[in-house]
């Protein structure tokens, strides 16, 4: 088999197409959840506690050092910042992201679960007699009666 029809193989195999499928969904639903957090929950949030945007939170660690243009003069060191507001903000996207599929795994634990509740609760019903069983009653039941 040649490597391109390996590839192929591979490739096609439900589980692969499944996966690229999930991928594509969980981009696609982290950034909602970004912007659920960065638009929706983190304004009113800003609010409470006194107009704040967290993306503007930061700390000063001071100036950083000299450095040298291209024409080789001195260029003055730019201020040094910690960015903690984007922390914040990147943290409360993980516990949604997180609440969202602990809570999406919890129903369908729940839902597989009573399926197979009602699947135990089902009697099951006997198979039928292969149909030579049926037939050697029949021969009992007819010599049974001469």
């Amino acid at each position: 088999m040649g490597l391109i029809q390996e590839f192929k193989d591979f490739a096609m195999k439900g589980n692969v197409v499944d996966m690229a499928v999930g991928i594509i969904i969980g981009a696609a639903f982290g950034k909602i959840v970004s912007s659920l957090v960065a638009d929706v929950i983190m304004p009113p949030i800003g609010k409470l506690i006194g107009g704040v945007k967290f993306t503007d939170l930061n700390l000063s660690l001071g100036i950083g050092p000299e450095t040298l243009d291209k024409a080789g003069n001195v260029v003055a060191g730019t201020e040094v910042f910690l960015h903690y507001g984007n922390f914040l903000q990147t943290v409360f996207d993980f516990l949604i992201v997180a609440a969202a599929v602990f809570a999406m795994i919890k129903i369908m634990n729940t839902a597989k679960a009573k399926f197979e509740k009602q699947a135990a609760d089902v009697p099951a019903t006997p198979a039928a007699p292969p149909e030579d069983v049926l037939l050697l009653r029949e021969i009992r039941d007819a010599l049974k009666k001469k």
